[in-house]
Parts: C-alpha cells; structure tokens; sequence
C-alpha cells in the first residue's frame, strides 16, 4: 500500500514539473536573521511563562494630528513563577506608563465577569529592546495566578509593508480614512501586546473613539456608540472567540451600513456612500461563499460575532469577523483573470479568498509564522473547493491546475522558525496543489470530504503547527504521509523513484 502511495506522489510530482517553471538550483542564501526578527519570532522564556486571557484596546484616533493614545488593558495567567514577562510595541510609539494592580479582574460585565480592586495600583518598570518590551514585576508572579497590568501608550504609528500597517488616508471625497492592515509589519506597529501567534486572547473588546460623523468598523459584535460630548464618539465591539494579533483592525470612515444573514450567521457590510450600490451588487457573493464553506467545514467559526465585509483602500485582508475589501467592486482579481484559465472572472477573487481565513487563519491559526502555508495554502485550496461547488469537479480542478504556472519551487515553503520568517509565496500555490495530491492519495472524494471536515472540526480555534497535521493525517489515513508533507513543505528538488 505505502510503494503505491508513494509511486502515485511521484508522478503526480513529476508531471507538476512538466509544466511547472522549476528552478533545481539551491536556493539562494538566507541572510542570519536580525535582532529584532529574533526577538519577535522566539518563544522564549518571558512569553512562554504565560497564557493570554483577555485585551481591552481603548483609544483615541486623532486624523488632523495623526495621533493614537490610550491603552491596552492585558489579563493573563502565569504558567510558571516568574518577576518578567515579555510585550511588545514599535520604537517610534511612546510608553506613557504600565500600571499593574496585583489582583484586579478586568473582563467585562458582558463576559459574565464583575470588576474588583483590591490592591492599590503599581507603576511598572520596563526596558526595550528593538520592538520588544520587557516588564518587571515588583514581586513573583505565581503560577496559575491570573494578573492584569494596564499599558498607556501614545503616538504616530508607521505607515509601512504591503498594505500600510496603519494608514492615516483621505477617501476619493476627501474624508478621512484611516485603516490597519499589518499581518507582515506585525499588531505592534499600532498597539501595545504579545505580538506572536501562538498565544491569543479567549476574548476581547475594542473601543475607539473618532470624531463625530465618522465610523469606525472592528471586528467582533457591535455593543453600540457613546457620545463623548467632546466631538468625539467611542465605538465598542465585542470579540467573543480567541483572536490572533494581526487580525484586530481599524477601519474608519464615512461608511454606509447595510445587512443581510445566511441562515442563522448575520451579515454586515460597509462601503463609502459613492459605492453603496455597486457594493449591494458585488457583496452578494458572500452568502454563497460562506455556504460553499459550510458545505465542506462546518458552520461559520464567528457566528456569534456575525461576519462583515468592509471596504477599504487596498486589495483586500483577512481581518477576523471584519474582512477588508478592496477589489474595485469586480470580479477577477483586480480585474484580472488570476489563473488564466477563465475561471476566475466569474466571482470576486477577494471575498472567496480572503473571507476562506475565516476558517484557515482565524480559526485555525499557525503558532509560528513559518508554518504560514497553514493560512495561505489551505484558504488558496479552498478557492479551490469554492469553484468546485459552485461549478463543478472539471472546473475546480482546472482553476486548481491553473496554479502550477505560478510555482517557483526556490525555497521551501517551512523557513526557519523562531525568527520571524517570511515564507515563499509558493505557500499559496504549491501548498494548495499538495493539499489536492493528498486528495489524489486518499483516492476516495467521499472519505476526502469527511476527512477535511474532521479535520478543521478537530483544530478549529487552536494554534497549531506542521506537526500536528501530520500526525492527525497520519492516524486519520493509517498511511504514513510523513515523506509526502516533507517533501512538498520542506524540500524544493523533485524526487525520484530510485
């Protein structure tokens, strides 16, 4: 069984090859990765002593001054005693103070929680280092004890990376328009917190103040709007299911509001008042993606959070419950046919792609950032799967084939770990192609689609790593797949049958 499992992975390998730009030369040298990358890539001792609870994000965006201030109020719970632990935040922005009250229950009345004070509050000493902020406590911190410091910060946080981490912008109207987008630059850039992946808050609020006649749009459920009665109005919302870093954002504008349901999941959607209309038109493909993704993996993850689809000035991000919009109200991607296979005109690339990290991002997240591919190459397969629902097996496999001509196949798709390593684009394409030649090895569609679903049923709001997809595929299949996923995530040489 094993020598033909293998013999089928090396043919399906080699007629990849075939018509596949493969470059077989060694992968270029990977520069030693920095100080900084190390610091916020490492697991290491002052983060690993303790677990995530709870955030409350409380700010104050000003647009003229392009100025954030306010505070993160973190919950945690010490797994091993311990006088440090480790956060996080961008140089540029100023520490005001870290305030620490030693046995304070900070969740909100909304979680079920009251709020007690019962020591008087400490000014919290602290060093920094390349991103990293280390802070001391005056006593040992005990283990299984649950703590709460609160940590001001102010500041012009950076406008950098792909989609401009935080962007103080104007509308086409000239509106201010302010946004996040920071899953490369890290959460950090904006807001003080445990900027990693492998640990994430159960729950969390997030509470905005603007200038009155603005919106602001974050993730999680709508608990409502106060008037400060200082031209400026708080918007609170509600994240009620655990919650990576990078997902939290900011979308603030002059937005109009509209809403819809699938079944049971509500639905809410924010566009400019120019694009109200085109926006009515092009977001009605949301029910069906998030019924094709239903189909395949259970009910949708944020269901009591609701889903939203936002327009924003950039393509397009995967932001929990909040997912970001920007492309110009077509199908395609940026009115492109993507794969080239005239597929991809018929939906809009970025509700089916970005809203997919519903389910693999979200809900399933990796614990390191070189275990990227477990984002980007299961959502880039769940295109996949969208075609295939909605048009068929010949066409799914098609805009699933298509893929091929954008592997490079120069680096493997697990870099380093521990160092903050960005993996190869490859993790789009070459890791939805394995994750249909593992179809192909399984052999049986109907044993296919029950182990996808058991599989995200199994994982979903976990951290996880490689390791635990092959292990839970290995027990699952009684095959030892090991060879295959290292070969695919791990290795760029096609192999042979020697």
């Amino acid at each position: 069984m094993l020598q033909q499992v293998i013999y089928r992975f090396v043919v399906l390998l080699v007629s990849l090859a075939a018509v596949t730009i493969f470059s077989l030369a060694q992968a270029p040298p990977q520069q030693p990765p920095t100080h900084a990358n190390i610091l916020r890539g490492e697991y290491g001792r002052y983060r690993a002593n303790n677990d995530l609870l709870f955030y409350h994000l409380d700010i104050r965006v000003d647009p003229l001054k392009k100025f954030v201030s306010g505070k993160n109020t973190i919950r945690f719970k010490m797994l091993k005693d311990d006088t440090r632990i480790q956060l996080d935040l961008y140089d540029n922005l100023k520490i005001d103070e870290i305030v620490f009250e030693p046995a304070r229950n900070v969740l909100s009345p909304r979680l079920g929680d009251s709020t007690t004070k019962l020591a008087d509050p400490t000014l919290l000493k602290y060093s920094r280092d390349s991103g990293a902020v280390f802070v001391d406590f005056p006593q040992t911190l005990k283990a299984g004890q649950t703590y709460t410091l609160d940590f001001y910060y102010s500041g012009t946080p950076q406008t950098i990376g792909r989609f401009g981490g935080f962007t103080f912008s104007k509308d086409p109207a000239g509106r201010d328009w302010i946004f996040t987008a920071c899953e490369g630059e890290g959460a950090s850039i904006w807001w003080p917190n445990k900027d990693q992946w492998k640990d994430e808050v159960q729950s969390m609020e997030i509470s905005v103040a603007i200038p009155n006649g603005l919106t602001d749009v974050s993730n999680g459920k709508f608990i409502g709007k106060t008037d400060l009665g200082d031209g400026y109005t708080r918007w609170d919302w509600l994240v009620q299911y655990p919650i990576n870093n990078y997902d939290v954002s900011l979308n603030i504008g002059k937005y109009e509001h509209f809403s819809d349901h699938v079944g049971d999941v509500p639905m809410d959607f924010y566009a400019l008042p120019e694009d109200l209309e085109r926006a009515r038109k092009q977001f009605a493909q949301a029910k069906g993606m998030i019924e094709a993704y239903q189909h395949y993996f259970g009910e949708y993850p944020f269901k009591k959070d609701g889903y939203k689809l936002i327009q924003a000035p950039y393509s397009g991000m995967e932001h929990q419950s909040a997912v970001t919009y920007g492309n110009h109200f077509a199908n395609g991607y940026l009115e492109r046919d993507w794969t080239g296979v005239g597929i991809s005109p018929r939906f809009d690339f970025i509700i089916i792609h970005e809203s997919g990290h519903e389910w693999f991002g979200n809900s399933i997240t990796a614990a390191d950032r070189s275990d990227m591919w477990i984002h980007e190459g299961w959502t880039t397969y769940l295109e996949c799967l969208y075609v295939e629902y909605m048009y068929g097996k010949e066409d799914g496999l098609r805009y699933t084939n298509a893929y091929k001509s954008k592997v490079r196949n120069q680096q493997p798709i697990i870099p380093q770990r521990g160092i903050n390593a960005t993996p190869p684009q490859d993790m789009y394409f070459k890791g939805a192609l394995f994750l249909n030649t593992l179809r192909s090895v399984v052999n049986d569609d109907a044993r296919w689609w029950a182990l996808l679903k058991e599989f995200y049923q199994h994982f979903k709001y976990q951290t996880i790593m490689t390791e635990d997809i092959v292990v839970w595929f290995n027990q699952k299949t009684k095959m030892n797949l090991t060879p295959i996923f290292d070969q695919y995530l791990r290795h760029t040489a096609i192999p042979n049958s020697s």
